[in-house]
Parts: C-alpha cells; structure tokens; sequence
C-alpha cells in the first residue's frame, strides 16, 4: 500500500528510529558473518584486528531506504549538476562493494548490510509488512490509565448485586422514585426482569 511509504519519513519519525537501529544491527551482523565466512578473512583472523565502530551502516540503511522510496528524487550536485537519487546510491553501494578489498573491508561490509535492510525494508513495506513496528510501539506515547468501576450498572447483561439494589431501594423510601439516576434506573429495572425469568 503506499500509505505507509509515503508517511515514512514525514509523519514517521519513529519508524525512521526503528529503521536506522535496524539498520546497524543489520550492518553490525554482515560484518560478523563476512570475518567469519568470507574465506580470506576467515583464513587471516582478521576479525582480530578489527572492530564495528560508528553508525554509517545505520545512515547507509536510511539513504538506501529512501533511494528506494522516491528513487526520481533529483539532488543538485555542486560538481555533477542534477542527479536522481537512485544513481547516487548506486554508485555508493558499488563504492562500498569494491572497496571490500580495502583496508576497512569490515566497514563496508557493515555498509552493504545496512543497504540492503533499507532496500528489503521499502519493499516489505509497500507490502504492508512493517518490519521495525515493534520500535514505533516502543517510543509513542502509552494512553493514560483508565479505572474501570466494578458497578453492576455498567456491566451490560450481568445481574444487579443485592447490595446495589438495596441502596437503591433505601434511596426509593428515603427521596422517592424522581431522585434515582438514571444508571440507578437501570440496575432496577434489570433487577425486576431477572426476577421475572
């Protein structure tokens, strides 16, 4: 649907929260899985000398997110002129893909990571399938307490307490039938049609 895509970043704040913590948790899982199942860092321990440090894999998750969502978008580039946006993290992500031979593979395997859960999480959405609700719920605001009375008039179909309609009764002898309620009303008049049946 595109209801939810559109209210993402304008009305959505909190699932922009949602979506860069998931997007560094997603980078942060890419660059354990690379130092230890991409075999040349595998083979060279370089997982020892190396350390996730920073949030450019939770920023990456939101550029891709939005390249995703409005992919026309058009930026003006100092030196290129107008660009659509789509281009733009296109070349970042081929950046990041050929610089995993670089000194900070790890980095930009985190990149690519974040990336693609901002590309996954665009799609879902469109879907319906919100993946980072959980962290909308968690930072609204909670409604406030409501007190629920335990008064038989207010229990739809349950029959009157004895207590109840002898107060009622007592305030019928005491001011007249004028000076009920019309709750007090009602729980006599349900008291009469469950002595009826």
């Amino acid at each position: 649907t595109l209801f939810p895509c559109t209210t993402l970043f304008r009305s959505g704040s909190k699932r922009t929260i949602g979506l860069y913590i998931m997007g560094g948790l997603t980078g942060a899982l890419f660059f354990v899985l690379g130092y230890n199942f991409i075999p040349v860092f595998a083979q060279e321990n370089a997982a020892l000398n190396s350390t996730v440090v920073g949030a450019s894999a939770a920023v990456m998750a939101i550029i891709v997110a939005t390249a995703t969502l409005l992919p026309d978008y058009t930026m003006v580039l100092m030196l290129f002129g107008p660009v659509k946006l789509k281009w733009l993290v296109i070349a970042f992500v081929i950046l990041d893909f050929l610089l995993i031979a670089g000194s900070n593979a790890g980095g930009e395997l985190s990149h690519l990571g974040g990336a693609l859960f901002g590309f996954i999480y665009i799609k879902q959405l469109q879907r319906g399938n919100d993946w980072v609700a959980f962290f909308t719920k968690m930072f609204s605001r909670q409604p406030k307490l409501k007190v629920a009375s335990k008064n038989a008039a207010k229990n739809g179909g349950n029959v009157p307490r004895q207590e109840d309609i002898d107060r009622i009764l007592d305030k019928i002898s005491q001011s007249g039938y004028d000076s009920l309620s019309r709750q007090e009303k009602e729980i006599l008049f349900r008291a009469s049609k469950d002595n009826e049946g």
